[in-house]
């Protein structure tokens, strides 16, 4: 069997790239059906991009190399493809777009998409031996039991990183890599809830609370979630995309700063109330009852001075914690690391020294905060790969 192009994955970047990729594209997955991460993002409902994404919004060993193809197809053109297909969308936060529908409607737009440029898809297909005589590749698939030869010009691999391992994740991509010598940066877990040895925090389990976490110079604002095993949340999962083992985490109860004129006001009206009554009126009075183990907390609000008030709203601002570790890829939105950048053409996602073999998406090292930017990068990397194709 002889194509043009063969898509190894019908993800996000996959189904992406097969859209625009010009005649005779196949597209293969060992799934029972496409876009099962679409399907299953933002609770059902996909944050299928962010309003404010720029490359500043990335991971990456070269913080340049996304520029090109999210400079070339936007937020915008995205939004205009989801508006040409009817879709209704509104924003969330932090300019994340959500369906008001489903997540079903974001796959249905991307196999209309592939339906109208003619792309084949093959599901429930793996991919075996790969080979390449100087100017094809040759690619074993096997479907249905039967082993099938295809010769292709082009071979994409849009298979993703190793993250939520259930949904089908394999690593599969590094593996190709390694095969034709591009260099992998290692992946590790990201956006992850992060945990501690001793589940300190299992009596706090289900309670949230605003804050800005911190870590290694970098911040997020937003809410933190104490788990069974320790935090999650979205301010958490952020910095867990920054965090590293030994290194601490800062967490500032007051982000807004304005706790210590709120507790000097409850001073003066609610006198006679314990200060854990007051002060849970500003924070959850689970989180509150367990501070207490490390903050001087007792007392009413009338026997707290202007110092002992100070110290106490600076220790809440600067909570520093040691993470033991991750919940790893198991529970992992992404995966951080992947096919180094500078093996690639940040214009095509064609590699520089194998012609024809090109990598998009979560495989390669390009990893976006939480909010619909990492399937901004998906559709953004897919397109690139898939114009250039056509114009070769």
């Amino acid at each position: 069997m002889k194509i043009e192009t063969l898509i190894i994955g019908a993800g996000a970047a996959g189904m992406m790239c097969a859209a625009h990729a010009g005649r005779g594209v196949l597209v293969v997955d060992h799934a029972k059906a496409p876009g099962e991460k679409i399907r299953i993002s933002g609770g059902g409902r996909c944050n299928f991009t962010n309003l404010h994404t720029s490359p500043a919004n990335f991971i990456s060993q070269n913080k340049h190399f996304s520029k090109s193809a999210l400079g070339r197809y936007t937020q915008w053109d995205f939004i205009a493809l989801v508006d040409q297909h009817r879709i209704a969308w509104h924003e969330k936060t932090l300019g994340q777009l959500f369906c008001d529908d489903s997540a079903k409607d974001i796959i249905a737009m991307l196999r209309a998409e592939m339906d109208k440029a003619g792309a084949q898809l093959w599901l429930h297909t793996e991919v075996g031996e790969i080979g390449h005589d100087g100017t094809h590749f040759q690619v074993t698939l096997i479907r249905d039991g039967r082993h099938i030869q295809v010769e292709t010009k082009n071979l994409v691999v849009a298979c993703g990183g190793k993250s939520i391992p259930k949904m089908g994740a394999t690593g599969l991509g590094y593996q190709i890599a390694a095969q034709f010598g591009v260099p992998v940066v290692t992946p590790r877990p990201g956006l992850v809830p992060l945990t501690f040895s001793d589940e300190r925090f299992k009596p706090l389990a289900g309670v949230a609370t605003p804050a800005r976490v911190s870590t290694q110079g970098v911040s997020f604002d937003e809410a933190v979630l104490f788990t069974h095993r320790g935090l999650s949340g979205p301010a958490v999962l952020q910095v867990s995309s920054y965090w590293h083992e030994s290194v601490p985490i800062q967490i500032n109860l007051n982000p807004m700063g304005d706790l210590f004129g709120a507790l000097q006001s409850h001073r003066q009206s609610d006198g006679r109330k314990a200060l854990t009554t007051v002060l849970g009126l500003h924070l959850p009075a689970r989180l509150v009852d367990f501070l207490r183990a490390d903050l001087p907390l007792e007392g009413n609000i009338a026997d707290q001075s202007d110092s002992k008030l100070k110290a106490l709203c600076d220790a809440l601002s600067a909570w520093s914690l040691m993470p033991a570790g991750s919940e790893g890829y198991r529970t992992a939105e992404v995966t951080l690391g992947g096919v180094d950048t500078d093996a690639l053409s940040s214009k095509t996602m064609e590699t520089k020294a194998v012609a024809g073999l090109y990598f998009i998406g979560e495989c390669v090292d390009v990893t976006g905060w939480l909010g619909g930017y990492n399937f901004q990068w998906a559709w953004s990397s897919g397109w690139a790969a898939g114009q250039a194709i056509r114009a070769a």
